[in-house]
């Protein structure tokens, strides 16, 4: 017996001369007696751990291992064919419950790739967790319009959250007289349809009550995105009387700076419009009648001499009276003449309502020709290009139809058959005059606003700096003090 490995088994020299003696002479697998050897009695402390099993203390003589080696095995290895049953010890009670805990681990990891710089975007999409890609959504859309420039004409930042990283943008700003139908014409730009309820408009129209009190709906400068990064800047009446009553009656107090009512409305109007000829790509000029005189000679004029000095990138644009600009930034300017009667669209005096505007507009710096053009809608078939010589970015719109007004223009007597015909225009309906101008407003150009290229983040910034100047002016200081 103490020859056969039982009474010393942590030696390590007789246990390795016994093995090395069976291997050259091995017994039948009956008559072995020499005791496990140094193989079969080593299970890995990986799956000693799993199994609850107490490790083997060695004999005070043998060395123990100081870092043991582990072996990472997959849950499925243990029960390979090559590995003997016999070999695993009993499982206790608190082996099986982490086992269980372990069995509950997938074998493979699964992970999840999110962009760094979408931080904010990939928490609030949805995110697969098999192919781990953060799904692209469209922009937001905004339900309705909000403010800019507030009613004391202190600037907003609520805008800024609708705004992306992107420079393909597209500034439309407008300006007109009050009750033109300023709001209406950009809500149907943007988003709706004639066919709309104007209470859902984005754009908030004048309401029956307002109307009749001779009021005013919108004040200061509101704000619009569309999905196709188009911003739309609606604004308060120019020149308005209604806010020129509510200052005189409510008894507001004016800032230091101005010391009439009349004045301060003036400069008000003037400081929006020339806010516009800076930040905007497009300006739309709406009249209801035609024309004044004074919008055009003084007050379009004025703004343009207010103007903040914004250097252009471009030096290759050149004014509308065909003279070099420098490099100073201008937009494009059109005319909309809303509200058109059935005699306006006649050839004849659409030639001479451009004419008047060509001549009115002559040493302004404002591309008002050779952007837009009435013609190219296919409105007059008959008509060839070089009818109108002075053609300039004038378009008309006439009164909004609804389908009440559309039946009483029937023809009510004559044969049954006439009866259901709609009577006669003399223009397009007012449907069809909308779609025609908004895709011309889309095409045109995008030239730079300033010396570098803007994304609508940037453009936010850029229009708060120029609105900040606007505000604090010198010109527009000396222009009101020389109105007072």
């Amino acid at each position: 017996m103490s020859e056969s490995g039982h009474s010393q088994p942590g030696m390590y020299g007789q246990g390795r001369r016994r093995r090395r003696r069976r291997d050259r002479d091995p017994g039948p697998p009956a008559q072995n007696l020499s005791g496990p050897s140094r193989d079969r009695d080593y299970v890995p402390r990986e799956r000693r751990v799993r199994f609850g099993s107490k490790p083997s203390v060695p004999a005070s003589g043998a060395p123990s291992l100081e870092k043991p080696i582990m072996l990472i095995k997959t849950r499925d290895e243990g029960g390979k064919p090559g590995n003997p049953p016999d070999v695993a010890p009993s499982v206790s009670g608190a082996g099986t419950a982490k086992l269980e805990r372990e069995g509950q681990r997938p074998t493979q990891p699964v992970y999840q790739i999110q962009n760094r710089g979408m931080g904010s975007a990939a928490s609030g999409g949805a995110v697969d967790p098999v192919i781990g890609q953060t799904k692209l959504l469209p922009p937001e859309k905004m339900k309705h319009s909000i403010k800019l420039v507030d009613d004391q004409m202190n600037w907003c930042d609520s805008a800024m959250e609708y705004l992306r990283d992107q420079t393909d943008m597209l500034v439309v700003g407008v300006i007109g007289l009050q009750g033109t139908g300023k709001s209406t014409i950009m809500s149907l730009l943007s988003a709706n349809s004639p066919e709309e309820d104007q209470r859902a408009y984005v754009f908030r129209a004048q309401t029956q009550e307002i109307k009749e009190r001779a009021g005013n709906q919108s004040s200061g400068i509101d704000f619009y995105i569309t999905q196709e990064r188009v911003i739309f800047l609606d604004t308060q009446p120019i020149l308005s009387p209604s806010i020129l009553d509510h200052l005189i009656n409510n008894d507001r107090k004016l800032p230091p700076e101005y010391s009439l009512p009349h004045t301060y409305v003036e400069m008000q109007s003037l400081q929006i419009t020339a806010f516009l000829f800076t930040v905007c790509h497009v300006v739309i000029v709406i009249q209801d009648w035609f024309t004044d005189i004074n919008l055009y000679s003084r007050f379009l004029q004025t703004a343009e001499m207010l103007k903040p000095s914004t250097p252009s990138a471009s030096h290759d644009s050149t004014g509308s009276s065909g003279a070099d600009d420098g490099s100073e930034y201008y937009p494009h300017i059109v005319f909309l003449q809303n509200k058109a009667r059935r005699e306006e669209f006649c050839p004849r005096n659409l030639k001479k309502m451009h004419m008047a505007v060509d001549k009115l507009m002559a040493h302004s710096h404002l591309k008002y020709k050779g952007t837009l053009s009435m013609l190219d809608c296919n409105i007059f078939p008959g008509l060839n290009r070089d009818y109108l010589e002075t053609e300039v970015n004038l378009f008309l719109l006439p009164m909004m139809e609804n389908d009440g007004e559309d039946a009483l223009t029937r023809a009510g007597s004559g044969p049954p058959l006439f009866s259901l015909l709609p009577g006669y225009r003399g223009h397009p309906s007012f449907s069809s005059l909308v779609s025609k101008f908004r895709s011309q407003i889309l095409a045109m150009s995008r030239s730079q606003l300033s010396h570098t290229i803007l994304t609508e983040k940037n453009w936010f910034h850029y229009a708060a700096r120029i609105w900040d100047g606007v505000k604090k002016s010198s010109a527009l200081s000396e222009y009101s003090r020389l109105l007072s």
